[in-house]
């Protein structure tokens, strides 16, 4: 490992657990860090304290006590999901006691440098897809972040021969001061968590630290069609690589007539990808443009795009059934991500939608609902999307009790060439314990047509 010392004899609070806190402070235990642990679950129901206690660290559970602050500690890592709002947090940033994330963590002691992917939308399908393809090219790659393996697990096992491709929130990012990726990649921004940065202005600090390290050495990928981060790549020390689905550039990855070039060297004919969709070609763009940067062959690009059919629940193809196709968008938690689903498509779209009651109401998605011809709801929000509906013109509504019944109603309604799209503009929480839950439900009940 790269730099142990950093943490050696160190007072270590470990703030919030979950998964990134638990693999924080077993590492850190390792390294020889004096480790207090802090959840805010009372110690009853926390199983990933008690699975601690062993390592004789000392564990205060139940709330986040300010007076904890009076140990002194040189050092707090900080679940990214506690908010900088939060009073332990006011009071240590007060006391000038730097706080980190556990990518700041992973990236100190890996012998394997990394590859980070950030943006508003797309994270997670161009982290697998730079994945996949560096798989496909033998570059013998690892992945973590967000995307389900701690960042800090993985850089414990990483050597210099390899490199991580990170899937990075502005959670994440917010608590780095040494991270430095070889590759950055910067997907695009829209206004997102403005309730944890307080503002747009603070979100797009925080997404700008990705690059902030990064040395004439390194690159940074940056989307060409968003003019914030346009403006953004002016302070960036890194060597600048754009992708653009508008616009021909002289370097970069772009599409023109059908085709995705890197500079000047045709990749890949779009008629041959499998990913639908203009927000898919973007993170396609990226991908392409961080595997060339990486020397990868065209054939190993063209190879993994040509069957890549998406991550699942984010616009995931499940099948084609007597003409219809169907897609599973259940990570499809909000407006914004159902709007791009249904910008994907040019056939009449059969849409599955509804969910939790967050006070929504969805006149933002009807300018994107000129192509659904029949709306199928389910859940709390059925009504309000029907409202929607009537506003867009379409003409065939049904509400249903439940995803599942919605797949069968869907088909019955639907006609050969049509797409069948789960993409519900709400979070599962009234029906389901999760998206991925819900997911599933539609992906069983798509294969038990008959």
């Amino acid at each position: 490992m790269k730099n142990t010392e950093r943490f050696r004899d160190k007072k270590i609070l470990v703030l919030g657990l979950a998964k990134s806190g638990l693999s924080a402070a077993k590492l850190l235990i390792e390294l020889g860090a004096e480790v207090t642990i802090n959840d805010k679950k009372p110690y009853e129901e926390n199983e990933n304290t008690r699975n601690l206690l062993h390592l004789g660290v000392d564990i205060i559970c139940g709330s986040h006590p300010v007076d904890l602050l009076e140990e002194n500690f040189d050092l707090i890592v900080k679940n990214p999901g506690i908010p900088y709002t939060n009073p332990i947090v006011v009071e240590a940033l007060k006391r000038a006691i730097p706080i980190i994330t556990e990518v700041e963590l992973a990236y100190s002691i890996s012998e394997a440098e990394f590859i980070g992917i950030t943006g508003s939308n797309g994270k997670t399908t161009t982290t697998t897809l730079i994945y996949d393809i560096m798989m496909q090219a033998q570059k013998n790659p690892l992945i973590a972040g967000n995307i389900g393996t701690v960042a800090s697990d993985v850089a414990q096992i990483a050597t210099s021969e390899q490199m991580i491709v990170t899937e990075l929130s502005s959670f994440q990012l917010q608590g780095v001061d040494q991270f430095r990726p070889k590759i950055s990649v910067i997907l695009n921004i829209f206004d997102a968590h403005l309730d944890y940065h307080g503002t747009k202005e603070a979100y797009v600090k925080a997404k700008a630290k990705i690059f902030q390290q990064q040395t004439p050495t390194d690159f940074v990928v940056l989307n060409a069609d968003d003019n914030i981060l346009v403006e953004l790549s002016k302070v960036a020390q890194a060597k600048k690589v754009f992708f653009s689905t508008k616009q021909k550039l002289k370097t970069g990855a772009y599409v023109n007539n059908h085709t995705i070039f890197f500079n000047d060297e045709e990749i890949i004919s779009t008629d041959e990808i499998v990913l639908p969709g203009e927000h898919s070609l973007e993170n396609i763009l990226a991908a392409v443009a961080v595997c060339k940067l990486l020397n990868i062959t065209n054939d190993a690009i063209g190879d993994v795009l040509k069957r890549f059919s998406g991550v699942k629940h984010r616009l995931q193809y499940v099948k084609t059934y007597h003409g219809r196709k169907f897609y599973n968008d259940s990570k499809a938690t909000n407006i914004l991500a159902t709007q791009k689903a249904l910008n994907a498509f040019s056939a009449p779209i059969i849409l599955l939608a509804g969910g939790l009651d967050r006070g929504n109401h969805f006149k933002d998605l009807v300018p994107y609902l000129q192509n659904v011809k029949t709306l199928v709801t389910f859940g709390q929000t059925a009504e309000l999307l029907e409202e929607a509906g009537v506003e867009a013109g379409i003409k065939n509504m049904v509400r249903v009790d439940n995803v599942e019944k919605a797949v069968s109603v869907a088909y019955d309604n639907s006609d050969k060439g049509d797409i069948i799209l789960l993409s519900p503009a709400c979070a599962s929480w009234d029906q389901y314990t999760t998206f991925e839950e819900r997911g599933d439900i539609f992906i069983d009940a798509v294969h038990m047509l008959n």
